[in-house]
């Protein structure tokens, strides 16, 4: 079953209406990043780690996003403390895993995180989803070791043990829930050239999932917009720099029209 063009871009235009507050707890590295991607999409970012504020913070938020990339002390308790207010809030969370499997403290913050409270979404790379289902697994830094095909039997254990969506990113995207799969084959070779498109892929996750619909819809939804917007920027890109700018372009200026023209994915029940 193919992916329905007209849901997404209803998303969208919701997105821009309302521009959801979404609050990241999230790295260094792409704070910047994000922010931008968040605001060209038409949401609201607000990053704020502080432990004294964390869970006002996610009190007026829309979602939640954690992202381990630079992990320190204060902040997993600042990552459990929000997770736990939006729990008793009732708002989504995503949990993007970064350079799960390449060390054992990142390994034991993933899972006490995901022991504090449910998320809605796991977003990793193969590498990171492959190390959380299955210990033995490693990755190379914060890079994939393996293709996003090789890591749907993990999706698929860590969605039915975490009751929640699990997205693979890679060539193709593969987003699985306890009861069924999509595959979107958007995207340009030339997005893993640039830091921090996968915890952007994790940020947009948020604000679709904000709208408070289906949380499968919600990420497809995501990582079609982000696969799609990438085709768009890379086409008119030189190299990973120009990437970053129309890439960002893309996604404030993506039309209907876009997206009937490039959607490229499919539901499997």
């Amino acid at each position: 079953m193919n992916l329905c063009a007209d849901s997404l871009w209803q998303d969208i235009c919701r997105i821009r209406k309302e521009a959801p507050l979404v609050h990241n707890i999230t790295n260094y590295v792409v704070m910047n990043c994000t922010a931008n991607a968040l605001l060209a999409l038409g949401a609201s970012p607000v990053m704020a780690h502080e432990i004294r504020e964390v869970e006002e913070m996610v009190a007026i938020s829309r979602a939640l996003v954690i992202n381990i990339g630079t992990l320190s002390s204060p902040w997993v308790e600042s990552m459990k403390r929000g997770m736990q207010k939006a729990r008793d809030l009732h708002i989504p969370v995503v949990l993007d895993p970064v350079g799960m499997g390449a060390t054992s403290y990142r390994g034991d913050v993933v899972h006490a995180l995901l022991e504090t409270a449910p998320v809605t979404a796991l977003r990793g790379n193969a590498s990171e989803i492959r190390a959380l289902a299955w210990s033995r697994e490693r990755t190379k830094g914060v890079d994939s070791l393996a293709d996003s095909e090789n890591a749907r039997e993990a999706g698929a254990f860590l969605a039915k043990k975490y009751n929640c969506v699990v997205c693979v990113s890679g060539p193709r995207d593969y987003v699985i829930s306890p009861e069924k799969e999509g595959c979107m084959e958007n995207g340009d070779p030339m997005m893993t050239r640039v830091t921090g498109m996968g915890c952007t892929a994790s940020a947009l996750c948020g604000a679709f999932l904000a709208l408070g619909g289906s949380p499968f819809s919600a990420v497809l939804h995501a990582m079609a917009t982000m696969g799609i917007a990438g085709e768009m920027g890379a086409s008119q890109s030189k190299g990973p720099g120009t990437l970053q700018q129309n890439f960002l372009d893309s996604l404030h200026s993506i039309t209907e029209e876009d997206i009937s023209r490039h959607l490229k994915g499919s539901i499997i029940l």
